[in-house]
């Protein structure tokens, strides 16, 4: 070991055998110790990686290149590097390690970029689809505690695209606010009801550069039809979920790994008027 210029203890000079430990050094002791350990061992694995597939200059200017048009092509409205990690298993990944819950907890999914905070308020029963588009389906169950009581004042947000695959903030000019949203608050039967629409697949946008690279390695864009749904109740853990349409040709296949089979909902053809479709599924909810 020896002094750097720097003032720190450490290997002073780089080299390709000990890049690792040279870079890791210059860290100082007085670092939080929590970044200290992410950095560190996020260098340890990007090095290793670099050698393991011997990358060549060519191939990291490309990766350079690519993470700039990533980020260039960000707005407040979209998130491609959401989209990279979501297409790369990432955030499936981080929310796993973050989510576990005990047998019989309503399973966790990825989160996705077309939240949108401030949904409108709405009373049980309401149709939360603005555009006369799509087959309407009645949507109810209970929000319940892991002994199968219901939760008062659970706040249940949720949302979904338009019968042509898009979500309203792609298409401000064409569908109405709000569209397919709604928040809605259960009473002391822990009931929701809602109509909506039968949700349909659809494409992550793929104009940018993610869409590039899955083009690149011969994958399709498709995440399999569903409505998010994300559940708050005070004295429990926030509940951040799909329900997903039974018999979709991408539920083996979603391009961001989210489906889980739990999490398959109950898709049943009814004669109730306009309403077309029934899917009954209930939320159960771990406590904080």
């Amino acid at each position: 070991m020896t002094i750097s210029t720097d003032g720190h203890q450490g290997l002073s000079h780089f080299s390709e055998a000990d890049s690792v430990n040279v870079v890791n050094a210059r860290m100082d002791a007085a670092a939080h110790p929590r970044l200290r350990q992410v950095m560190g061992v996020l260098v340890s694995h990007l090095h290793a990686f670099a050698k393991e597939v011997q990358l060549t200059q060519e191939e990291w200017d490309h990766a350079i290149q690519f993470l700039t048009a990533t980020g260039q092509i960000c707005t407040a409205e979209r998130q491609e590097f959401i989209l990279l990690s979501d297409t790369l298993g990432f955030s499936m990944l981080v929310d796993a390690i973050n989510n576990r819950r005990p047998a019989g907890a309503t399973e966790n999914t990825v989160f996705g970029p077309f939240h949108v905070d401030g949904a409108p308020v709405r009373e049980m029963g309401a149709c939360i689809s603005l555009d006369g588009k799509g087959d309407l389906c009645r949507y109810e169950g209970h929000v319940l505690d892991l002994d199968g009581n219901p939760i008062e004042g659970a706040v249940i947000d949720v949302w979904s695209d338009n019968a042509d695959g898009f979500y309203d903030v792609q298409q401000p000019d064409i569908q109405p606010k709000w569209n397919n949203r709604g928040v809605f608050i259960t009473g002391p039967d822990g009931k929701y009801d809602f109509v909506g629409i039968k949700p349909v697949s659809y494409p992550i946008p793929d104009d940018g550069p993610v869409g590039q690279m899955l083009g690149k390695l011969g994958r399709h864009p498709n995440r399999p039809a569903h409505i998010h749904f994300l559940v708050k109740a005070q004295g429990f853990e926030t509940l951040v979920t799909h329900t997903f349409v039974g018999g979709d040709p991408y539920l083996d296949s979603d391009t961001v790994f989210g489906v889980k089979k739990s999490l398959i909902a109950p898709w049943n053809r009814v004669n109730d008027g306009p309403i077309l479709w029934h899917s009954p599924f209930d939320f159960v909810l771990v406590p904080r």
